[in-house]
């Protein structure tokens, strides 16, 4: 999105009215994308999961601790759920008061759907996804909690093990760098109430991906895996853990290569996740560190005008009208610590670690890849954050009630460079040089202020410090642009966080909360503040990095119902925000919105018919309005109002042959760019995924088909801001197949 704006200087004012952007990779979407009978114990840490989820609810008394390991699907191809269709049960796992989707192990070996992002959102009611590629791999598909569109990822908080992958660039988290062997569960909690314990970025909502350790394992284990599927798609995964006393290692990685759908789609990927553990009664220790290595080549969108007779997504939807753009990604990560229990029910657990990512993209307009005055761009971008985030969980009586506090501290540094220029190997026109600070308390206490009503508050306060700068040469070749004016600023914000749950008998619970968080924005978002140029005379203004914090003030109440194999979760919420980034699609740069609202409804409902039969299913409706301002009434682009999945997973004949299946329904949504609601919007359409699997003693195999009836269908679609029904859609592919085997020793 900045390089958009960066071009649209270039192009000056009598170039604007021609300027289709919605045909480069970097569009708004896509450049952030580039808690029966007793108080629920609170674990912070155990010495098998010691570096994991800082606080969760692991179920409502011993009853339903039992029950949870009843449900719990065996290691092979059984039907693999918590019996909740992925919803928390009254207290377990989340927030108190909070919607919480927990997504199994085995919920993930079940799925049809090969991407991370797609198994979240066929099992997390509501949640909507954006994809660019499509296809087995679907790599930087982005998740939207409770309707962000664009800008979605920015407003959905992802944590491994309970540690911040979101950075301070728009660069989106990509869900598909993390091996899908490697994952224990997944918790989903829907709203913004997790800004207390993480902070910022944390407003629809966070996923916290549980990674596995191997801890309490055999001594030696390994599990292989090769893949063969559409588009010439190849993957294989590896994984292994060793188990000797108190010390335990595990391993898990994969590797991927794609031709991909479209022309110039080629993706390749490695990654790799190794854990050392440490576990002794009142001393647990770690150490992860992590790696990977992407690379992306971008066909751009399909436009079509029908005021030219222009339509490329019908003739060619397969086309690339910039054979020779690409983005690649290098990351690395190392994070450590322990927990030690200091008295009984008081534990220190101290964590810190780095994370580097260095980014390489090249953008060409022109027929040829030759750095030129406006059709060119080449950034490269080098980002590291420093943390550590020592707490204290204290867990004890008081006055007479169970109680549990977890308090702490959070502390991050990144440093975030980016060089943007005509062309790689050429002297940069900018050099950005953005440095943020984050320092935080926090604490959150649960109280069970009756035998079957727990309530839960908490507080942040958490101080932002920014220093911006641009080392811009303006003699770099091909340049056309100026230099940002710098920034210094600090602001303070504060989250909050009041929940309840409320158990009427064994089988019905009701819940509710109340919540206030905050999103800084990114430096990206600041590359792109404004004004770019007059509106008027179109003289190029300096731009500023300076941007207002996003707040949201939230409420959700709803009720979990359990009664032998039915489960049900059902809420209706209330957010509004203030100060909404959100890109000028007439202006070409990032402001404040003026108020917006979302609201809905979310519903899941699973049924275990029998020990071979599982049914899930999950609908949900989801508005997001702007509330004042020019825009009032109209829907934020790119969110469905309604979605709808289920799924049905049969042991056809033991664990030797499963069948499971999915269905996936979204309504339409308005393009990116078409705040005014003019254009017409992106069709509704639907998927069904099927997979047949099995396992053999050590043997396992799986044949997906996805996409069954081949709905030709897109995501994602950029409107033009001059030109009445001219817009640019990132087509997706139609029926694919993955065929995977492999074996455990």
């Amino acid at each position: 999105m900045s390089r958009v704006v960066s071009a649209a200087r270039r192009l000056g004012a009598g170039l604007l009215a021609s300027v289709s952007f919605q045909s480069l990779d970097l569009s708004p979407a896509f450049a952030q994308r580039v808690l029966a009978e007793q108080l629920p114990t609170i674990e912070v840490t155990q010495p098998t999961d010691q570096n994991r989820t800082r606080a969760r609810a692991t179920g409502d008394g011993e009853a339903t601790r039992r029950r949870a390991t009843a449900d719990v699907a065996p290691t092979g191809n059984g039907v693999g759920s918590s019996g909740s269709g992925g919803e928390a049960a009254a207290g377990n796992g989340g927030i108190v008061g909070a919607a919480t989707t927990v997504i199994t192990a085995a919920d993930i070996a079940h799925s049809p759907s090969q991407t991370l992002a797609e198994i979240i959102a066929t099992q997390t009611p509501g949640a909507q996804i954006t994809t660019f590629y499509g296809g087995p791999i679907a790599a930087k598909t982005g998740v939207d909690l409770r309707g962000f569109g664009a800008f979605a990822t920015a407003n959905t908080l992802v944590l491994v093990n309970g540690r911040r992958l979101n950075d301070v660039d728009m660069a989106q988290v990509d869900l598909s760098t993390i091996p899908l062997n490697s994952i224990e569960r997944i918790e989903v909690t829907r709203g913004n109430s997790g800004a207390v314990l993480y902070g910022d970025n944390a407003v629809g909502g966070v996923i916290n991906i549980i990674t596995k350790t191997g801890v309490g394992g055999p001594p030696v284990s390994a599990r292989i895996e090769a893949g063969f599927g559409s588009f010439n798609t190849r993957l294989g995964n590896v994984s292994t853990s060793l188990n000797s006393g108190p010390w335990s290692t595990s391993f898990y990685a994969n590797t991927v290569r794609t031709d991909g759908y479209r022309d110039n789609n080629r993706y390749s990927q490695q990654n790799g996740i190794g854990n050392l553990n440490y576990t002794t009664p009142g001393l647990t220790a770690f150490l992860t560190v992590t790696g990977d290595n992407q690379e992306l080549r971008l066909p751009g969108g399909r436009t079509v005008d029908p005021s030219i007779g222009l339509d490329e997504l019908t003739a060619n939807r397969r086309g690339t009208s910039t054979p020779f753009n690409y983005a690649n990604q290098q990351g690395f990560s190392a994070t450590a610590g322990f927990t030690k229990t200091l008295v009984n029910g008081v534990d220190l657990i101290v964590d810190g670690g780095v994370r580097d990512k260095k980014q390489q993209s090249a953008f060409f307009s022109s027929p040829a890849p030759v750095p030129a005055f406006f059709t060119s761009t080449y950034v490269g971008s080098h980002l590291t954050n420093w943390s550590i985030t020592p707490r204290l969980s204290v867990k004890s009586l008081l006055l007479g009630m169970p109680s549990q506090l977890l308090t702490g501290i959070d502390y991050y540094d990144a440093s975030f460079e980016q060089n943007r220029g005509a062309g790689q190997g050429l002297a940069a026109w900018h050099n950005y040089d953005l440095r943020q600070q984050t320092v935080a308390g926090y604490f959150q206490h649960t109280l069970g202020v009756a035998p079957t009503t727990d309530v839960s508050y908490g507080a942040r306060v958490q101080t932002i410090s920014l220093a911006a700068r641009d080392n811009f040469d303006p003699a770099a070749p091909f340049n056309a642009d100026i230099g940002a004016l710098p920034l210094t600023s600090s602001e303070t914000q504060y989250a909050l966080h009041l929940g309840t749950e409320h158990r009427l008998n064994d089988v019905v619970s009701l819940f509710g909360r109340a919540a206030r968080a905050f999103r800084t924005p990114d430096v990206d978002e600041r590359l792109s503040s404004g004004p770019s140029f007059d509106p008027f005379t179109f003289a190029a203004i300096p731009q500023t990095f300076q941007l207002k914090n996003q707040t949201s003030e939230d409420i959700e109440g709803g009720l979990r119902i359990k009664s032998g194999g039915l489960q049900l979760q059902s809420s209706v919420y209330l957010m509004d925000l203030t100060n909404e980034v959100h890109f000028s699609p007439v202006l070409f740069y990032n402001t404040n919105l003026d108020p917006t609202r979302r609201y809905g409804s979310e519903t899941s409902l699973s049924y275990r018919v029998n020990d071979a039969l599982l049914l899930r299913s999950g609908m949900a409706y989801t508005r997001a309005v702007f509330r004042e301002g020019i825009w009032a009434g109209n829907d934020v682009p790119l969110v469905s109002r309604y979605t709808a999945s289920a799924s049905v997973t049969w042991n056809i004949w033991q664990d030797y042959v499963v069948l499971d299946a999915t269905a996936r329904f979204w309504s339409e949504r308005r393009m990116d760019n078409d705040q005014a609601g003019t254009q017409r919007p992106i069709p509704a359409n639907g998927t069904i995924d099927l997979k047949l699997g099995g396992r053999y003693e050590r043997y396992f195999w799986s044949l997906s088909a996805n996409n069954v009836l081949n709905a030709l269908y897109y995501d994602y679609a950029i409107a033009s801001t001059f030109t009445d029904g001219r817009f640019s859609a990132y087509p997706l592919p139609g029926r694919t197949y993955l065929l995977k085997a492999g074996a455990t020793f």
